[in-house]
């Protein structure tokens, strides 16, 4: 256990990522040295020694050994045939209380599988969720689910509401969260039977603000404060949004390069176009929550380099001190008493 008085450390997972192990220890290091956020490595203990022996940062963190890591095209079932990955000790150490916080670049689907079997689902939850924040001003708009359950029954989109209302309040400081649900019409009858059903539900669930069904021109409009969707829709959403704000910039790029004036104007521009790119950059903002477990697990896009990486451990080790698993227990527990168990 750690001592009393020393923070809990985040337990990366220094060998899931396209770019591990070198970006991910980069990441903890930055982590350390610039965000004072105590990190421990989980992975091959030969092969993160010789990446921290490139940062002279040997001494400063520690390291945790697992001989086997997830690759990135497995999926959940890898989390059985993988019980000493470097993603499910991670998890261990969390469950152990020697650490307070996952973080892991690695497959979603594995993280998902791996993270429900060793944390555990919180008392009352019946499925994860994976929150996002999109790029809205002026604050993030919570997307959930983001791709933990595709196959989602109405009762528990009602559950991502609660998860994503709890996730709203406590790490975004928001009061009383506006809640949408995610379909093809405005009006309450459009969409399949999912939507139609989890809409009367929403409408009367207590502690959720429902404001009704958005549509997909609305994710990044601020309608609401919290999006609930199952998780292939809101995967798909995810996604969509992604590849749109990259083509986006890089319309925008050719457009200033076109000619001597463009370029001119791009310039007079600078600051706004860095600070439009910063918000939009989704390694500077740390990665998806996967939210229902007794354990804190941040999922950072399995492209991270160093900076998204460091950005993920901070807003999981950030979270962790915020007790954002106290909070949904909280929430999940006051609401299940006017609900029967599904």
């Amino acid at each position: 256990m750690q001592p009393a008085g020393r923070a809990l450390p985040v337990a990366l997972d220094a060998m899931g990522g396209d770019n591990a192990p070198g970006e991910i220890v980069a990441g903890a290091v930055q982590a350390v040295r610039e965000r004072d956020v105590p990190v421990v490595l989980v992975g091959h203990p030969r092969l993160l020694y010789q990446e921290l022996a490139r940062h002279d940062a040997v001494t400063e963190i520690p390291i945790v050994r697992a001989e086997e890591a997830l690759a990135m095209d497995e999926g959940a079932l890898a989390s059985l045939r993988r019980p000493r990955s470097s993603i499910a000790i991670a998890c261990h150490l969390v469950r152990r209380g020697d650490a307070c916080a996952v973080v892991s670049a690695g497959s979603t689907a594995g993280v998902v599988a791996t993270g429900r079997l060793r944390l555990r689902a919180q008392q009352g939850v019946v499925r994860p969720a994976i929150a996002v924040g999109l790029p809205t001003l002026p604050q993030p708009t919570v997307l959930l689910d983001a791709g933990a359950t595709a196959d989602a029954k109405p009762e528990m989109l009602v559950q991502f509401a609660h998860l994503g209302v709890a996730y709203a309040e406590t790490a975004l400081g928001m009061w009383r969260p506006r809640v949408g649900l995610l379909t093809i019409g405005a009006e309450p009858e459009k969409g399949n039977k999912l939507a139609k059903r989890a809409h009367e539900l929403l409408a009367a669930a207590p502690g959720i603000d429902f404001t009704g069904n958005i549509e997909g021109h609305d994710l990044l409009t601020r309608k609401v404060d919290v999006i609930v969707t199952d998780g292939f829709t809101g995967n798909v959403a995810l996604k969509t949004v992604e590849g749109t704000v990259r083509y986006a910039f890089e319309q925008v790029r050719e457009t200033i390069a076109e000619s001597r004036v463009a370029r001119l104007g791009g310039m007079l521009q600078r600051a706004r176009l860095r600070e439009l790119a910063g918000r939009l950059d989704p390694e500077a903002h740390g990665g998806a929550v996967l939210l229902g477990l007794s354990g804190t697990v941040v999922i950072a896009h399995g492209s991270s380099r160093a900076r998204g990486v460091a950005a993920a451990c901070e807003l999981a080790a950030r979270l962790s001190a915020q007790g954002i698993i106290a909070r949904i227990g909280e929430r999940v527990a006051s609401t299940n008493k006017s609900h029967r168990r599904w």
